[in-house]
């Protein structure tokens, strides 16, 4: 087994991991990054992205995450192309081990591993990623301005997405697979009042139809009773707002999570509950989500990186 030592560990691509291998490189510490099962990230499977500063006529979500990549490997980042299989946080330094059967030891570390969105697990939603189904609205929603959208579920998100949505498109399909709204009173109240907005309670997503495109959704209302009727409706996005799944499995034995599972961290900084170990990105952020938001907490975790060895 091949041993390195690094200052730095940083465990996760995407936009948080690869603006922390920017800034810990150029302040001279060296890192280490290992990409995950998706180098990139969450932005490699999106299609126009046109809301990160810097690209005024937009560009992909796989040239942009490739345009931070080189970025951080010009200034001399070590980028790695595997996973973290296995970390001990018990003391410093860590030590952990890849892949690739390397065993690193680090000074510290930035976990940036990310959040996985939620789907359905229908095989249609893997045939139309990108195609017309997204995982979120505030991404995606301006390519379905005058069209008719859908989004799936009955949380806050859910309704936050619609009335987003309702902003944007013509139609707006909100499904409910409960027969009430899990969201609060005040999101209920908001939805209900826009005349663009209606609501299917009771409903289950059985299919998506379409060519190379989204054309349509195969839905069900009241699956399993008397009452069951399955139908179509003609939709162009198809939204997924049942929650995501932070990739946190690899250190929920030593890092405190919130009640969702995000990675707590104190204060406006990206410090966890262990000395020299840090979140940045998604895996952090139970609220926005955004790639810019990721890039700014990658360069916090960063910048704490080496206020903490400085230190210590």
């Amino acid at each position: 087994m091949n041993q390195i030592k690094t200052k730095c560990l940083i465990i996760g691509s995407g936009p948080a991991g690869y603006t922390a291998a920017i800034y810990t490189t150029r302040a001279n510490l060296s890192p280490v990054l290992y990409e995950g099962p998706l180098p990139g990230g969450q932005l490699t499977q999106t299609t126009e992205v046109e809301n990160f500063p810097g690209y005024p006529n937009g560009i992909t979500g796989p040239e942009m995450m490739n345009d931070i990549r080189e970025q951080a490997k010009r200034f001399g980042a070590d980028m790695r192309q595997g996973q973290i299989i296995d970390i001990d946080l018990s003391t410093r330094p860590f030590v952990a081990h890849a892949t690739d059967d390397t065993e690193i030891v680090a000074d510290t570390v930035i976990i940036s591993t990310g959040a996985s969105a939620r789907y359905l697990g229908l095989l249609d939603e893997q045939r139309f990623k990108g195609m017309g189904v997204s995982a979120c609205a505030t991404c995606d929603g301006f390519f379905y301005r005058k069209k008719r959208v859908a989004v799936v579920g009955g949380g806050d998100t859910a309704c936050e997405d619609a009335l987003y949505l309702s902003g944007i498109a013509k139609q707006v399909y909100l499904i409910v697979r409960r027969d009430v709204f899990r969201a609060s009173k005040v999101m209920q109240q908001r939805v209900m009042e826009k005349e663009n907005i209606e609501v299917l309670f009771n409903t289950n997503t059985i299919g998506l139809i379409g060519d190379e495109y989204l054309e349509g959704a195969r839905l069900v209302e009241h699956r399993g009773t008397a009452h069951e009727r399955e139908y179509e409706i003609e939709i162009d996005g198809f939204f997924l707002a049942i929650g995501h799944q932070p990739n946190t499995s690899l250190v929920d034995k030593w890092i405190d999570l919130d009640e969702q599972g995000y990675i707590k961290v104190a204060g406006n900084t990206t410090h966890t509950n262990v000395a020299g170990v840090f979140a940045a990105g998604d895996v952090a952020d139970p609220r926005y989500r955004q790639a810019i938001t990721a890039a700014g907490s990658g360069c916090k975790a960063a910048l704490d990186v080496e206020r903490f060895l400085m230190e210590n």
